[in-house]
């Protein structure tokens, strides 16, 4: 018996914008001198979340996960030094490549489905949280 074949939910207009707003207002506010831990938090998980969908996805643009992976890096690095000094800042020769992360991101969304999206979403809150994936 073939087994059914889940439909394909493209990303929606609305869904990008979700995704872009949690990109671009934590950067914006980031330029601005007002950073935050929770911005931080939303634009790392954002990125992730379409780093690791286009992974398990095994996108033909490997220069999307390169450019991505160089923007977590960096953020890896925000987070170490807000963590010491409490101080949430972008410096500005970081600026270019968390920049080329969140337009990366955008370009790449659309070639993802909302499933790919939300289960990917679900798989690192698990593993954020120490759950088993079931």
């Amino acid at each position: 018996m073939k087994k059914p074949r889940t439909p394909r939910v493209p990303v929606t207009h609305g869904l990008k914008n979700i995704y872009a707003m949690d990109m671009h207002l934590p950067y914006q506010a980031a330029c601005a001198g007002k950073f935050s831990v929770v911005g931080f938090g939303r634009m790392a998980a954002a990125l992730m979340v379409v780093r690791s969908a286009l992974e398990m996805a095994q996108t033909r643009m490997p220069q999307a996960v390169e450019t991505l992976d160089a923007a977590l890096v960096i953020l890896q690095h925000i987070r170490q030094r807000g963590d010491s000094s409490n101080v949430w800042e972008i410096t500005e020769e970081e600026r270019p490549a968390i920049l080329s992360g969140i337009e990366m991101a955008e370009q790449c969304i659309g070639t993802l489905t909302t499933t790919q999206l939300e289960q990917t979403a679900d798989m690192l809150l698990r593993q954020v949280l120490g759950e088993s994936a079931t």
